[in-house]
């Protein structure tokens, strides 16, 4: 896993090991920050479920102002430190070891663009969606990967399904405030 462009580019990312982390494939990566590249720039991030934290830290490489890092693993959250730290961008990134719903409960900030990448298995995507929705700015962008079998739903609270891309078998949702398919 490396940064593919931007400030870190080619830095090589810490990856968490074992079945319990799938880290998102370099193609899709590239696929999904290539549909985003126009909207990154100054933008505030989150990293939801974020396993080594490489989509937030691509997304500073590119120009965002800042990234939250969530995971509920101890070694994810030390990964991600590493990565952070290895990737230089120490003052435009915040780490915190939570679930989703304890973390969008408690979170007062608000972002610009939103990364949820859940367990596949967990059935937690649409949930995890929608305790987002209030820390969304008004022109705010999630970003949502999941399997096939997973239908994420047309509409949730203002946002619509922007764009779907697939990647084999990761497909990548893009909801967008007010947007319809």
């Amino acid at each position: 896993m490396r940064i593919i462009t931007g400030v870190a580019r080619g830095k090589h990312l810490v990856t968490p090991e074992g079945r319990d982390v799938r880290p998102t494939p370099e193609r899709v990566k590239e696929g999904l920050f290539s549909a985003l590249q126009f909207d990154i720039e100054g933008r505030r991030v989150l990293d939801l479920f974020a396993g080594s934290g490489q989509l937030g830290l691509e997304a500073l490489s590119r120009g965002a102002a800042s990234a939250v890092f969530v995971d509920t693993s101890d070694s994810s959250v030390k990964i991600i430190k590493q990565n952070i730290e290895l990737t230089g961008f120490e003052s435009k990134a915040k780490v915190f070891r939570s679930d989703y719903a304890s973390f969008a409960a408690a979170c007062r900030d608000t972002f610009d663009i939103a990364f949820l990448d859940p367990p596949y298995n967990a059935g937690l995507l649409m949930s995890a969606l929608k305790a987002v929705l209030p820390l969304m700015s008004d022109y705010g962008t999630i970003v949502c990967e999941h399997p096939p079998e997973v239908k994420p739903e047309e509409n949730v609270g203002g946002f619509s399904i922007a764009k779907t891309y697939r990647y084999g078998k990761v497909l990548v949702t893009v909801y967008r405030k007010g947007e319809t398919v």
